[in-house]
């Protein structure tokens, strides 16, 4: 059994892979070729946003927007502490400081009552400046966006919907990467719509922010490659990439339908033995993974893999505690939501294709063992 399979989805489409990557390979435009704007395009009307911006990976579509914004030394961004470690390394790999905010204990995303007594906290005291907030669409779930965006609005803060695991989703009508100032994915193999290498994509509504964010992919190139007008990077969405992801994105509408089938598969199943995922009404989620609490999870997921299940846990340790954020001076105790999450969570096989009886494996085993 596969924790994703990616190998059905591909045999599912190899065909028009197979004509996308000789389409690459016969025009020969291997960076920002035709591909690359034809998957912007589509995406942006797919999302609801007027523009796309393909770039080299997920964490590269976090750090332009903070570049764009101009996010430096004394600047404080507000994000949560139970998530990828990207989210908050692209704030410090520009010298700014990571402010964290305890999550919900049942979606895992930012509490947005904790977030304004946050902000609140660093302004009086006087050290930072409160620039922005990087919520986390976890696990495909998107966050509570118009407590968020009035808070922001409130306080003089942009917002950056870290929608790396939530591309399409869906809050309150409107997709993920639409919901703020600007939406960012990532095309890693293993979430919802994945490349076959690393990818991500920026949103915007602003024509402003989207040429910063064009020249900063560049190198902050000007008129022309040679014309630089600010520090950027090398960003560039690559080209073979925007090609699988073209093929990808023409089932990727019915793939989010099975997801909710083999997840809601998953939640009447096992709903008595485990703390099963919830979804808010108003939402949709994007199921990146499928992950469940249990105090005793280190039982179960010895189980599991002795009955042959692959299992993951997202994430063991919340950044406070990490090593790279010691300089932060936070300790055990600061986020107690995250720290228990971390202490129970774990993720089991999930993906469109799931098969009713490798599911079932996975819920006898799960039964079974707790």
């Amino acid at each position: 059994m596969q924790f994703i399979d990616l190998k059905f989805q591909q045999q599912r489409i190899k065909d028009k892979i197979d004509a996308n990557i000789q389409n690459v390979l016969a025009h020969g435009k291997y960076i920002q070729g035709p591909e690359v704007k034809e998957l912007e395009a589509k995406l942006a009307d797919f999302v609801g946003a007027e523009y796309a911006i393909g770039v080299s990976s997920g964490t590269d579509a976090l750090l332009m927007p903070l570049m764009a914004y101009n996010v430096k030394p004394g600047d404080a961004i507000f994000t949560v502490p139970f998530t990828f470690i990207a989210t908050a390394e692209v704030v410090h790999l520009l010298g700014a400081t990571s402010v964290f905010v305890d999550i919900e204990p049942d979606t895992f995303n930012m509490d947005v009552n904790k977030l304004e007594q946050a902000i609140i906290k660093v302004k009086n005291e006087g050290k930072f400046n409160p620039k922005g907030i990087i919520p986390v669409d976890l696990f495909g779930q998107p966050a509570d966006y118009d407590e968020i965006n009035t808070i922001a609005k409130k306080h003089g803060l942009f917002v950056l919907e870290d929608a790396a695991q939530g591309f399409g989703g869906t809050y309150k009508g409107k997709k993920a990467c639409s919901l703020t100032d600007v939406g960012v994915t990532s095309f890693f193999p293993a979430k919802p719509l994945g490349a076959y290498g690393d990818g991500g994509m920026c949103f915007t509504n602003n024509k402003d922010f989207y040429d910063k964010l064009i020249s900063i992919r560049v190198h902050g190139q000007g008129t022309n490659k040679y014309d630089n007008v600010r520090v950027g990077i090398n960003g560039r969405l690559d080209t073979f990439m925007a090609a699988i992801l073209l093929a990808k994105f023409e089932i990727f509408n019915e793939e989010i339908g099975l997801r909710q089938d083999v997840a809601k598969r998953y939640s009447d199943n096992l709903k008595d033995f485990v703390t099963t995922p919830y979804v808010k009404d108003h939402n949709i989620s994007a199921w990146a993974q499928y992950s469940v609490l249990h105090n005793d999870k280190e039982k179960i997921m010895s189980g599991l893999k002795e009955d042959g299940i692959p299992v993951a846990v997202y994430y063991p340790k919340p950044l406070h505690l990490q090593d790279a954020f010691v300089d932060l001076g936070y300790k055990f105790g600061d986020f107690p939501i995250s720290e228990d999450v971390a202490a129970k969570i774990f993720s089991i096989p999930f993906h469109p294709y799931l098969s009713h009886q490798d599911q079932d494996l996975v819920i006898d085993s799960i039964k079974k063992h707790v």
